[in-house]
């Protein structure tokens, strides 16, 4: 079998481009996972700020950054905003990491490699859980 040259060039350039995209995928989830856990750490400062507002019965603002600007809010509202970055952060993370499966598999079958087996399994939502555990 006779392989023309600019067949396995294309064909190469395409493996590297999609292991790029995988790699690139990963990078971006790790710094999202970075900045999920310095909003966990945040969100729990303020939780410790709002214990001691509440036995000093005085609501403390806190200086807060976004972006390259600083303000200075109260801690419930902090408290808020940042839970909501959470929810979008975890959201960024699961779908680049759900568009990440097909990635792979695709990558794999390029190689000529058998599918990666339970590579495709989804977690339990909390209602299969309730039915495993009722």
């Amino acid at each position: 079998m006779a392989f023309d040259t600019q067949t396995v060039i294309r064909h190469f350039s395409e493996l590297e481009e999609l292991a790029e995209d995988i790699l690139s995928d990963k990078h971006q989830v790790v710094e999202l996972d970075k900045k999920r856990n310095k909003n966990r750490e945040a969100i729990r400062a303020l939780t410790n700020i709002k214990i001691e507002n509440s036995k000093t019965k005085k609501e403390k603002n806190v200086w807060v950054c976004f972006g390259n600007m600083f303000l200075k809010m109260p801690v419930a509202a902090t408290q808020q905003v940042l839970i909501e970055d959470q929810k979008q952060l975890d959201a960024g993370i699961d779908e680049l990491r759900n568009g990440m499966k097909p990635k792979v598999s695709r990558l794999r079958d390029m190689e000529g490699e058998n599918e990666a087996k339970g590579f495709d399994l989804q977690s339990l939502s909390k209602e299969d859980l309730k039915t495993v555990y009722s």
